[in-house]
């Protein structure tokens, strides 16, 4: 099993529940763009959460994932057809999608044999979009215990993938006719529960608690509580969010 592998399967369920919705305005301009609403593939599909909101917009969505953990707690929609597949390699003919879209993923592909099977699969004139989002605000004084009290400790278990996302994928060749986005605002509600379970799926957090026990994260738990306030205190994340979409020349 590769080392990214085993990072989305392992606990699987909590990171189903961990992760934030996608801005409804995201589907609502992929929508636009495509001439047609027939077939879709969400690519690294994890949970099935982009697939379930492209559900409500084609008519099948196929979702793919490399871990059969991942797929096994992905939500059952009739209009979803969930397999365990490669993003490199799929079963699927050739050029039968008006949409492509990879969530949270582009980087941890083989690109060279991805951008191969997207153009194979891919219809002329479709739509192939990526989006991410990585680091987040609260206020000062919670954002120091976060730096301090985690990042800095598991800076050095990140992968070196994670690199092309923080850098909005600039330094990925991009082959498509690239579609103008709107900026879109990531910004969930959450509790301090939800927060502390969202960085605990966090694969650097989980190497370094592999590599060096977790007493760093139960100080970082203590320490976060006391700025935090009520523990069922609802606060505004705010998200580092990125949108890239592109159509597949004719």
């Amino acid at each position: 099993m590769s080392t990214h592998h085993h990072l989305f399967s392992d606990l699987s369920d909590l990171y189903a529940a961990a992760r934030p919705s996608y801005p409804e305005a995201l589907f609502d301009f992929l929508r636009v763009q495509c001439e047609d609403l027939e077939n879709c593939w969400d690519c690294a599909t994890g949970s099935g959460q982009a697939a379930i909101s492209l559900a409500d917009i084609f008519e099948h969505v196929e979702a793919t994932d490399v871990s059969a953990e991942q797929i096994d707690f992905a939500t059952a929609h009739p209009h979803v057809t969930y397999s365990v597949q490669p993003a490199e390699h799929t079963n699927f003919a050739d050029h039968g999608f008006d949409l492509i879209t990879v969530a949270q993923a582009l980087h941890w592909f083989d690109l060279e044999s991805f951008w191969l099977e997207v153009d194979r699969v891919l219809k002329p004139g479709g739509v192939f979009a990526v989006w991410f989002y990585s680091w987040f605000k609260v206020n000062d004084e919670i954002d120091a215990v976060v730096e301090q009290k985690l990042l800095g400790i598991i800076a050095e278990h990140w992968a070196p993938q994670n690199r092309l996302a923080w850098d909005h994928y600039r330094d990925v060749d991009f082959p498509f006719a690239e579609i103008p986005t709107p900026k879109l605002a990531l910004t969930p509600s959450w509790n301090l529960s939800e927060l502390l379970s969202y960085l605990g799926t966090w694969s650097a957090t989980r190497r370094c608690i592999e590599a060096q026990g977790d007493s760093f994260w139960q100080d970082f738990e203590r320490s976060l509580q006391e700025v935090w306030g009520r523990p069922d205190r609802k606060r505004e994340i705010i998200m580092d969010f990125h949108f890239q979409a592109g159509r597949k020349q004719s």
